[in-house]
């Protein structure tokens, strides 16, 4: 099981991890939303729980819950910037059947 992120991905994360004062790396999960079924959810990871997974990509710790893993396990997190104004994460995750128009939720 893995789960990574791209070099910009990774120095983004360092960047607001440091900014945000706190947190051991980014904490992601999915949860039930949207016309597809899950949407993703990006946050700092403040400790581990006992039943989350913890990779490590580029020196930056990826905290997973056991019930959003195998949604989610073989992704690639890489941070995009469109333009000035649009950046953000791109999720490239292989699991996933179908996406929504909207790109906000996706099934598996």
């Amino acid at each position: 099981m893995s789960i990574q992120l791209t070099d910009r991905a990774a120095e983004h994360v360092s960047k607001m991890l440091s900014s945000h004062g706190s947190g051991i790396g980014l904490r992601l999960a999915t949860k039930k939303s949207g016309c597809s079924g899950f949407a993703y959810v990006v946050d700092y990871a403040e400790q581990v729980d006992t039943d989350d997974h913890v990779f490590e990509s580029h020196g930056v710790k990826i905290v997973v819950n056991h019930q959003s893993l195998p949604m989610l396990d073989g992704m690639t997190i890489d941070f995009v910037k469109e333009n000035m104004l649009n950046e953000g994460f791109e999720f490239i995750n292989p699991n996933v059947k179908q996406s929504c128009g909207c790109g906000e939720s996706f099934s598996v």
